[in-house]
């Protein structure tokens, strides 16, 4: 859902089922994404791993993740210099559309 209201934003959109997969693709870019968003709890790798393996490979990417969990959100803001946003779940459309914008422009 997040995905496709991103696309209809005009944003183009990548997607990885997992974070080793997603690493992979930020790989394959080498690094020149705009912006990663992720979600924390995935199989393989978790967002916060991929963060932290995605940085050390681009120091200049910029990564927004999104959680549900309490404890995966303060882990997420111990990253404070890798992690530029987490996006607590549930979320609305329009939050995510805002939230996203907001790293774009702030952090370009």
């Amino acid at each position: 859902m997040a995905a496709r209201a991103l696309e209809r934003a005009g944003h183009t959109i990548d997607i990885a089922a997992d974070g080793a997969q997603g690493l992979a693709l930020i790989q394959a870019a080498r690094g020149g994404y705009d912006l990663v968003v992720s979600d924390i709890r995935m199989p393989e790798m978790d967002g916060i791993e991929m963060a932290i393996a995605a940085a050390a490979l681009f120091p200049a990417i910029k990564i927004v993740l999104m959680t549900g969990y309490a404890d995966q959100r303060e882990r997420a803001e111990e990253l404070n210099g890798i992690i530029l946003d987490v996006v607590q779940k549930p979320f609305t459309l329009a939050e995510i559309r805002s939230r996203v914008e907001r790293a774009l422009i702030c952090f370009a």
